[in-house]
């Protein structure tokens, strides 16, 4: 199979009788409108337009915690015209965690790693205040002393976030309370309102932390952040080897040619030189645009360890 694609060469793919192109990228997300992950996706899919010379259009799938997105992606074309925008979930714990999963990592071809962020463990403030939560140890105190009572929101069943409170919660003979939303962005307004208790939230959620709408508590990276450098780390916090980060990246179809995937990472890596977008992503995480076969080995690194935790834990979802 030959293939062409806008603005990349690929002489030696030429096709001797050229089909009809499409008119356009698709980038799929199988997040909502709004969520980090279509954010991030949207200044990708703007730096691949200007770069490519052709429109990039951003198409969000969501459902099953990004699984409908990314399972169509798996599915397409591997010519370059169908793109995935997603996070370290949907690539390296879902097909390990749902039995009726349609896709696995190596269905797809990494291109760049854009972002890679530690979670932050916030709480509503009137909570905390009302039962003299300070610090990740509270929370598990009061969690051993009322079991199931303490509520928790994650973007879905088996998202990182809520394997991450399962395990802690497990390691710790606590036992908490998820309750699934649709996005994060949901489940952290859930927390603001005080519906739920805690999550492991991003750092989109710092606005609502600079306000006081939520309490942090403690950051799941290796050393405290920029952003909170008063907010110690879980290990800090008497939790060591509590290390999560979670990354969101670029992906086409496996098969796509190693020249178009070069030619689409060169492109997208250009965001570097716009500082407004920049900006924009850092607010999101540590911008990273890892090349292709380093983001692949990541992404190899990651299955099996995300696969010792649901194992361990004995998690498997429909």
């Amino acid at each position: 199979m030959a293939y062409i694609v806008k603005g990349i060469a690929t002489t030696d793919l030429v096709p001797t009788a050229p089909t009809p192109l499409p008119s356009g990228i698709r980038m799929v997300v199988g997040f909502p409108a709004g969520s980090v992950t279509d954010t991030v996706a949207r200044l990708i899919s703007e730096q691949l337009s200007k770069s490519l010379g052709q429109p990039v259009v951003v198409e969000n799938k969501p459902g099953a915690n990004g699984s409908i997105g990314v399972g169509e992606v798996a599915r397409a074309a591997p010519d370059g015209y169908t793109l995935l925008v997603t996070n370290s979930s949907s690539i390296t714990i879902n097909p390990q965690l749902y039995k009726q999963i349609n896709y696995k990592a190596s269905d797809f071809a990494p291109i760049s790693m854009i972002l890679d962020a530690p979670f932050i463990l916030t709480v509503n403030p009137d909570w905390a205040k009302k039962n003299n939560v300070v610090n990740p140890k509270d929370v598990i105190s009061y969690a051993k002393r009322q079991p199931d009572k303490l509520s928790y929101g994650s973007a879905g069943q088996g998202n990182i976030a809520h394997l991450s409170f399962v395990s802690w919660g497990n390691r710790t003979d606590a036992k908490m309370t998820h309750v699934p939303y649709k996005s994060a962005s949901q489940a952290e307004l859930a927390v603001i309102s005080g519906d739920l208790d805690a999550i492991f939230d991003t750092l989109s959620a710092m606005p609502h932390i600079q306000s006081g709408k939520l309490k942090p508590l403690a950051v799941t990276a290796s050393k405290r952040i920029a952003q909170l450098p008063d907010v110690p780390t879980m290990a800090e916090s008497g939790y060591e080897n509590f290390e999560v980060t979670f990354w969101m990246g670029l992906l086409a179809p496996a098969g796509t040619p190693a020249p178009i995937i070069q030619k689409i990472y060169e492109a997208a890596k250009q965001i570097n030189n716009d500082p407004k977008a920049l900006a924009a992503l850092k607010n999101n995480g540590e911008v990273v645009m890892m090349e292709p076969a380093s983001f692949a080995q990541r992404i190899k690194t990651e299955v099996p360890q995300w696969g010792d935790v649901i194992r361990r834990e004995g998690l498997v979802l429909e």
